[in-house]
This record gives C-alpha cells, sequence and structure tokens, in this order.
C-alpha cells in the first residue's frame, strides 16, 4: 500500500494557547488545509466543483489529540479518502511530528452536496472520477 498523501506545515507562534500548544481549533485548519491539497493535487479545483454544481460538505469531524504540538514544530498532514457504499466518505488525516510521533488523528465525515437540489449526491465517487485528473489519489 502507498503512502497516504500529505503536506508539510509548520506551527506558527500565533497559532498558540496561553500554554504555547497549537490551539485545538488549528488542528480543523490543518486538516482543511491538507484536503484541499489532495484535491488540487488531483486536478480539482473549487471551481471545478462549482462548476460541476456540486460542493463538498463536513458532516462530522473527530479529532484525538495524542501530542501537544509547539510553535516552531515541523509537522506532516495526511489525508486519504475512504469511500463506501452511498451518499458519505471518511477521510482518515494523521498530524505527525517530524520524528514521528502522532500528535493527533482526525477522522471526517462527508458529501458532495448538489448545490441545485441542495441534497447529497447519491454516489460521491463518480464526480471525483470524473473531475480528477488523477483519481488514484482518492484510492480510485
Amino acid at each position: 500500500m502507498s503512502e497516504p498523501f500529505s503536506v508539510p506545515v509548520t506551527v506558527r507562534g500565533y497559532e498558540t494557547d496561553v500554554q504555547g500548544h497549537l490551539n485545538q481549533s488549528v488542528y480543523l485548519n490543518y486538516a482543511e488545509h491538507a484536503r484541499w491539497s489532495l484535491l488540487r493535487a488531483a486536478g480539482i479545483t473549487q471551481s471545478g466543483l462549482i462548476g460541476s454544481g456540486v460542493g463538498p460538505v463536513a458532516l462530522e469531524t473527530t479529532i484525538r489529540y495524542k501530542r501537544e504540538l509547539l510553535a516552531g514544530d515541523e509537522v506532516e498532514v495526511t489525508c486519504a479518502f475512504d469511500f463506501g457504499e452511498g451518499k458519505v466518505f471518511r477521510i482518515e488525516q494523521i498530524v505527525r511530528k517530524a520524528d514521528g510521533t502522532v500528535a493527533a488523528e482526525i477522522t471526517a465525515v462527508g458529501g458532495l452536496m448538489d448545490l441545485k437540489a441542495r441534497k447529497l449526491v447519491a454516489d460521491p465517487r463518480e464526480y471525483f472520477r470524473k473531475l480528477a485528473a488523477d483519481p488514484g489519489l482518492f484510492g480510485l
């Protein structure tokens, strides 16, 4: 099995809380950055999604904090899509420090919404296959 898609991020001082830890809400920003980076790497743009009449929606996100992150820490944020049957998909992400220590695990459930009908599309895999120049990045 190949390594999941990942992006490097450096923790910035202004992202930390009073204890010097990465603020809990910033983990969501890092996860979102990795997701959009994967989409771009696969050849999917925001305008391409909207032009196809769909938009991604977040339905649930869980963050499991494992180790603290401090200003200046270098991390990799992974992103792997897991399509089952039906309207939703899972996104598994790991925030890993340079020494290999897992700082956080993020699991999200999402879907693609038909922007006119305002309902989830029946098979998001088909949209990703059609829109992506490299659907393999999604495991398709």
